[in-house]
């Protein structure tokens, strides 16, 4: 077993609590089924959102799905020109059997257009 990286992202169609809730916990638990993922695999998460988000914070939303003891932390994405707004991107760190070739990331709603080759 070796400790890998998950990669995801999602798109806010709001900047609003429950619509953070609605998209992270959405992208949270597809990345967690397709990698066939178990709660105590989970090592962290790291979140970064667009600095046009201010409603709530990405952990709140995977709090609130009962992931009170696995370590989570926001953070700021770069404002770069040109970047897709609402954004919300992910890093699960997890102990897995999955070969790194095996690893599914996932990117959902407007966010498939950073990943096209990954979009699902």
């Amino acid at each position: 077993m070796s400790t890998r990286g998950f990669r995801g992202a999602t798109q806010l169609k709001a900047d609003s609590a429950e619509e953070m809730r609605s998209a992270v916990g959405e992208l949270v638990i597809e990345m967690i089924r397709i990698n066939d993922l178990a709660l105590e695999s989970i090592v962290s998460i790291l979140f970064t959102a667009t600095p046009d988000i201010h409603s709530s914070f990405p952990a709140t939303a995977v709090r609130d799905l009962g992931f009170e003891q696995v370590p989570l932390i926001c953070a700021q994405e770069m404002d770069v020109p040109g970047a897709i707004p609402l954004t919300v991107r992910v890093l699960i760190h997890a102990n897995s059997d999955l070969k790194q070739s095996d690893v599914q990331h996932v990117y959902l709603r407007g966010a498939s257009v950073l990943r096209p080759d990954l979009a699902r």
